[in-house]
């Protein structure tokens, strides 16, 4: 195998999910009850803000009752130990990446504890309650913030950053994603084409396995199914002993 050097790690809801978030959607399609169309996306909050901003403020409050899992300590501890590139690109909105201290970390999707201002466009750190109609801490306008949340029909953010680093990748590994949501679903095929290795860490198949097992082109040239908490301490460990 080539010598790696430059890492790019994706995680999805899976890594969190033990530590006590429910996954984005659930065997009934639906996200803590409600229909992703009701709640994430631009539609939505225009038909129904009390709904969608009652909803991202009580996400918002459960982060204060979880904790960071050993999948979320490892990956730090690999970010602070590792020498060549390392990029944590998470669709998760949680903190916990921060909180168990990574730092070259991106959140594609947004962030529970960031507000968006659609007066002025200023993104501010916000713990508080959105369907109160606060100000926005840069230009004192109330009624003006929403979550700075990505939803559905928006473009993920700082994606050039995250197809440059991709570009770079020796090794691509995907932590607790059902591959199923795009743009991130289509990382493994990108890290394929310029010839990095591929991992999935996943608690079941995903659809980036099916596709490497029936084709054997663009999907996960490995796979390593179980929980997040003992698959990726292990992987880590494996990764520095190796370095």
């Amino acid at each position: 195998m080539t010598r790696i050097r430059n890492i790019v790690i994706l995680t999805g809801a899976g890594i969190s999910a033990e530590s006590g978030l429910a996954t984005f959607r659930g065997p009934d399609g639906l996200w803590e009850g409600h229909r992703v169309e009701d709640v994430c996306t631009p539609e939505a909050l225009a038909r129904d803000p009390a709904l969608v901003l009652n909803f991202y403020d009580t996400r918002r409050r459960a982060l204060a009752d979880v904790r960071p899992n050993p999948a979320h300590e490892a990956l730090a501890r690999l970010d602070a130990a590792w020498p060549g590139e390392l990029l944590i690109v998470t669709q998760n909105v949680d903190d916990l990446h921060e909180r168990a201290g990574a730092k070259r970390l991106i959140h594609m999707h947004g962030e529970l504890l960031s507000a968006l201002c659609v007066r002025c466009g200023a993104r501010s750190h916000f713990e508080g309650a959105m369907i109160d109609g606060p100000a926005c801490p840069a230009c004192g306008q109330r009624g003006g913030l929403r979550p700075d949340i990505v939803f559905f029909g928006e473009i993920p953010y700082q994606m050039e950053a995250i197809e440059a680093a991709l570009r770079e990748a020796d090794l691509f590994v995907s932590i607790g994603t059902s591959g199923t949501v795009y743009p991130a679903a289509g990382f493994v095929q990108l890290a394929r084409a310029v010839g990095a290795d591929t991992l999935e860490l996943n608690l079941e198949p995903s659809a980036g396995t099916a596709d490497g097992n029936a084709g054997g082109g663009y999907g996960f040239a490995a796979s390593e199914f179980g929980a997040a908490s003992v698959l990726v301490p292990a992987w880590a460990d494996r990764l520095l002993a190796d370095r």
